[in-house]
């Protein structure tokens, strides 16, 4: 068993004023993988302090010396990546197969960033006067408060990490509480990269202990921006205490991703995607497919080929070969029941032998282990017949469930892809290259697919949502940099003398009233 405590200046906290946690495995929940001894909101401001006094330092290291500290940590996670891979899998139960994937997004990420400490590129800009110069660098921020969630307990993490630590800003993360074990490995890959001691604080807590702790660490001016991946409700309380401050936080929230099948699309591909986009990871990516809108013509067909996959997806043990393995935790099991009882007496209900849990009185054939009974493991559930009206179209459902809609025309696909209010990822099935660009141009979403899947992301492409999605902030590629940085403009006047802007300009005459003969 893993006994885990906050990380305050590279050292275990020892005290546990959040008490004490155990964590089951979710695959088997007689098995205590980890034991997380939380802090409490004092903990989380006396980590920002600390990282406040330790950044100026960082900051003056240069560039492209962060850069190689950035390179470090992915060669520490690619020589860690079986152990870490297996250990996502056991505290979590993410098929190891999506847990190597995970781990892999890490190694590309540092990749990518390794370069970036060499081309955090400012500008030379002319200036209207002579013997002037104009220029703009980009600065740190100062420190990163980054709260995450567990769903993918390293790769998103180090979409804020990896380029916050490398333009020059301490970090204070905050992963979930029900991740200790995954967090603290992690942690001590980041401290043995060569990221200096303060520069880097991990602390375990709650959701309003961390709250009530960043509301402080704000008022006291020792964090300078917030990133926060989790549900839309949590990201707006966190975006009006940002407000507070004239902070801009980087905010990825929920999504209820479309996946848009037209007349025209391959339906055995279109299946294909919608399996992984709605059951991989049990549904419980905020990537996850939600509604599955499809046009009338090929609606039953189509529904038809996605319930055999369904039916024949392996379902269980995640250290094996499976679609899904166990909810990620007890609580987002509580919840999926509750989101199970939106299902009306109109929809038609496909997928499974049940609905809910998977026990040996509602048994799923083919179940790969041996007692589902042991594990957090739910039936897929697909639902037919949803509509605009329905509940089950406008809420986030985080688990093994897709909805099904149907529609006649291009405006209604857009109307049902739209009309809920997320706008994270969505995907269209077509051949046609007028309805991918069409379908491009009025999603809401952040991210648009063709021909693939709604989840999917690569580490140099920026990531994130608009509307209830998030704030229009994006993570991944050079895109971050603009979150973990600030513009700063200089002007250099070596003329000897005061030019004033805008008044001391030289003016070239012309004569504006010449015409060119007939």
């Amino acid at each position: 068993m893993h006994t885990v405590r906050s990380l305050l200046n590279g050292q275990p906290d020892p005290v546990t004023p959040g008490g004490v946690r155990t964590i089951a495995n979710p695959a088997r929940l007689d098995e205590i993988v980890s034991e997380a001894h939380l802090g409490d909101a004092e903990t989380f401001l006396q980590a920002c302090r600390a990282a406040k006094t330790a950044q100026p330092a960082w900051s003056s290291v240069p560039a492209p010396v962060r850069g190689r500290a950035i390179q470090q940590l992915g060669r520490l996670v690619e020589d860690n990546e079986e152990a870490l891979a297996r250990l996502i899998t056991h505290e979590i139960g993410k098929p190891i197969k999506e847990s190597r994937g995970e781990v892999q997004e890490v190694i590309d990420t540092c990749s990518f960033f390794l370069g970036e400490g060499r081309r955090l590129y400012g500008m030379t800009v002319p200036s209207e006067m002579p013997d002037k110069q104009l220029f703009t660098f980009r600065v740190p921020i100062g420190v990163a408060a980054i709260i995450t969630a567990g769903n993918f307990p390293v790769a998103v993490p180090s979409w804020y990490l990896v380029p916050a630590l490398l333009c020059g800003n301490a970090v204070v993360w905050k992963p979930a509480e029900y991740t200790p074990a995954i967090a603290d490995a992690f942690a001590q890959l980041v401290l043995h990269a060569g990221i200096p001691v303060g520069t880097f604080q991990m602390v375990l807590t709650d959701g309003p202990e961390t709250f009530a702790g960043l509301e402080r660490a704000l008022d006291e001016g020792v964090v300078d921006k917030l990133g926060f991946t989790g549900s839309t409700a949590v990201g707006e309380r966190l975006g009006e205490l940002c407000g507070r401050h004239l902070q801009v936080p980087c905010l990825e929230l929920g999504g209820k991703n479309p996946l848009v099948v037209m007349p025209d699309a391959d339906l055995d591909l279109a299946v294909e995607g919608a399996l992984f986009s709605g059951f991989g990871t049990a549904g419980q990516r905020c990537t996850s497919l939600g509604t599955a809108i499809v046009h009338r013509d090929v609606h039953d067909d189509f529904v038809d080929r996605f319930t055999k996959a369904v039916v024949e997806a392996p379902i269980g043990d995640p250290t094996r070969d499976v679609v899904y393995g166990p909810m990620i935790d007890q609580r987002f099991a509580d919840r999926f029941e509750d989101w199970l009882e939106l299902i009306r007496d109109r929809h038609r209900v496909h997928g499974s032998s049940a609905v809910g849990r998977i026990t040996r009185a509602a048994p799923r054939e083919g179940f790969v282990g041996d007692d589902p009974g042991a594990g957090l493991f739910y039936h897929p559930t697909i639902v037919d017949g949803v509509g605009a009206d329905d509940d089950l179209y406008r809420i986030e459902t985080f688990g093994p469930i897709v909805g099904v809609a149907s529609f006649e025309t291009f405006d209604e696909a857009i109307a049902l892809a739209n009309g809920h209010g997320y706008g994270l990822s969505s995907s269209i099935y077509t051949t046609s290259p007028l309805h991918a660009f069409r379908f491009r141009e009025r999603v809401s979403a952040g991210m648009v697919s063709v021909n693939n899947s709604t989840s999917g992301a690569e580490a140099h492409l920026p990531f994130g949502g608009n509307g209830r999605s998030g704030n229009g902030s994006r993570q991944s590629g050079v895109w971050v940099l603009d979150q973990f940085t600030r513009w700063q403009a200089m002007n250099w006047d070596y003329s000897g003398r005061l030019q004033k802007a805008q008044m001391d300009v030289a003016d070239l005459s012309a004569d504006l009233t010449y015409r060119v003969p007939e």
